[in-house]
C-alpha cells in the first residue's frame, strides 16, 4: 500500500490516515508530495492528476486502487485490516466515534481558518487574538473541549475511546493547532493532548514535520520558518 501525502507541518489532512496507519502497524509506502503552489499547472496538482480525480492529499493506493478523503480512507483500513479494531468495538461506541469524526470532517471552519496548522510554529499571540476577536474560533475551541472531556470521562481514557481509534488519529492535528497557538484549556485536555503527543504514530510525524526545509507562502506572524 502507498500513501500519498503533503507536506507534514502543514498537511493536517494527511497527517490523519499517516498516524492511523503507523499507530496501528499498517506497513505502507509514504508518497510525499511537496507544495509549491495550488494552481492548475503546479508541479504539486500535476502529479497528483495521475492519482486521484479531486486533485488533493492524502490517497492511498492499494494496488494500483485510490482511494481518497480521510474519512473514506479510515473506513477502508477498517475493513481491510478489521484485527487492527480501528474504531471501537461497541456498537454504540462505534457510531459515537463515527460522529465526532465526521463533525470534525465537516466543521471547526474558523478553528482550520484563524488556528492553520504549523507545527514547528508556536504562536500563543496569535491564539490569543483570534479567541479575542473571532467568536467561531471561541464556539469551535468550546466545543472541542466539551466532546473530548465528555468522551475520556465516558470512556475511561487515556484516550477517546479507552484504547487507540481512528478517533484519536482524526484529532491529531487539531491537538498539534492547540500546541502551536496555546488557548487556555484545562487540565484534562492538555492531558489528553500529551498523551496523544506521545504515541508513536503522532511524534514520527512530528519529527519528520520539524525536519522540513520548505513552508506554505504564509504571510506574516504565521510564516516562521528561516
Amino acid at each position: 500500500m502507498q500513501l500519498v501525502v503533503g507536506n507534514k507541518n502543514y498537511s493536517s489532512w494527511s497527517m490523519r490516515p499517516w498516524v492511523l496507519m503507523k499507530q496501528a502497524g499498517i506497513p505502507f509506502e509514504e508518497v510525499m508530495l511537496r507544495f509549491d503552489a495550488f494552481s492548475p499547472d503546479s508541479a504539486f496538482k500535476r502529479r497528483l492528476a495521475g492519482l486521484s480525480p479531486a486533485g488533493r492529499v492524502p490517497v492511498l493506493l492499494d494496488d494500483g486502487f485510490a482511494v481518497w478523503d480521510t474519512l473514506a480512507i479510515a473506513e477502508y483500513l477498517a475493513e481491510r485490516f478489521p484485527a487492527k479494531q480501528l474504531w471501537p468495538a461497541d456498537a454504540k461506541a462505534r457510531a459515537r466515534a463515527r460522529s465526532v469524526c465526521a463533525e470534525m470532517h465537516s466543521g471547526f471552519t474558523s478553528l482550520r481558518s484563524h488556528f492553520p496548522m504549523n507545527i514547528e510554529a508556536k504562536l500563543p499571540e496569535i491564539g490569543a487574538k483570534a479567541l479575542a476577536e473571532q467568536a467561531g474560533v471561541r464556539t469551535d475551541l468550546d466545543r472541542i473541549v466539551t466532546m473530548w472531556t465528555e468522551l475520556l470521562r465516558e470512556h475511561g481514557g487515556p484516550l477517546l475511546f479507552g484504547e487507540f481509534s481512528i478517533a484519536d488519529a482524526y484529532f491529531a492535528p487539531v491537538v498539534m493547532r492547540l500546541a502551536t497557538y496555546a488557548p487556555p484549556l484545562p487540565e484534562a485536555i492538555t492531558a489528553y493532548m500529551a498523551r496523544v503527543q506521545a504515541l508513536p504514530g503522532v511524534a514520527a510525524w512530528v519529527k519528520d514535520a520539524l525536519a522540513e526545509q520548505d513552508f506554505l507562502p504564509f504571510e506574516e506572524p504565521y510564516r516562521t520558518k528561516r
